[in-house]
């Protein structure tokens, strides 16, 4: 399955699904990285890893439907079949999204649907919780919303400030990522409904887990 990985800062999310792709007997490989930054650090990630690059400045649109069918048109010249949204600092909008449904993943931040949007830690640590995480899901044209891939749970501690909760829980990004990814490209992630059906490796079900992989 030909990926293509949207990205607007550093791709660390990156750094990791180049490494899961790279893995013999993965059934996906990137075909393009693409930024809407052209100073984005990630690029020299994938340049260094062979994968050919884009920019997109969204800065050179008029509107955001215009930026959206560059981008469109760029993924489709280059044959790919999944969108992986990785630090994408983007809104996209109805029409784009609704063309890649069931077909463009997202990694966020928080246990959804907890904590959509920005700030996400500072509002776990104001809110009390003990456990927050991240998740990746199928993206839908609300923010942060769509039928859930899998979640990695994190726990608060008690003396945790925004920037050692964030440090913590990419660490289970970079897990958890590659994971739902490797789910979705061996057809083991169904979109039913609005929910997302898990099958193991023989076809059948798996009851979901709050940590995929594990954490061991």
């Amino acid at each position: 399955m030909k990926i293509g990985v949207l990205i607007s800062g550093r791709g660390s999310n990156l750094k990791a699904l180049i490494e899961a792709c790279a893995e013999p007997g993965f059934r996906g490989r990137i075909a393009i990285v693409i930024s809407n930054r052209p100073n984005a650090a990630g690029l020299a990630l994938a340049a260094a890893a062979g994968i050919p690059t884009l920019v997109i400045d969204h800065k050179d649109f008029a509107s955001r439907e215009t930026f959206d069918a560059e981008l469109d048109r760029a993924l489709r010249e280059t044959g790919v079949e999944l969108i992986c949204n990785a630090g994408f600092m983007r809104i996209l909008s109805d029409g784009f999204v609704e063309k890649w449904r069931n077909r463009q993943i997202n990694i966020h931040p928080s246990l959804l649907p907890a904590f959509k949007g920005l700030h996400v830690h500072r509002r776990a640590l104001d809110a009390g919780v003990r456990i927050t995480g991240c998740t990746v899901h199928f993206v839908r044209p609300e923010m942060d919303e769509g039928p859930i891939i899998a979640q990695a749970a994190v726990p608060v501690l008690p003396d945790d400030t925004p920037e050692t909760l964030a440090a913590r829980v990419l660490e289970a990004e970079h897990k958890l990522y590659p994971m739902a990814l490797k789910l979705v490209v061996e057809g083991r992630a169904r979109v039913v409904g609005e929910h997302v059906v898990l099958s193991d490796a023989d076809g059948g079900n798996v009851p979901a887990a709050l940590f995929m992989p594990s954490p061991r």
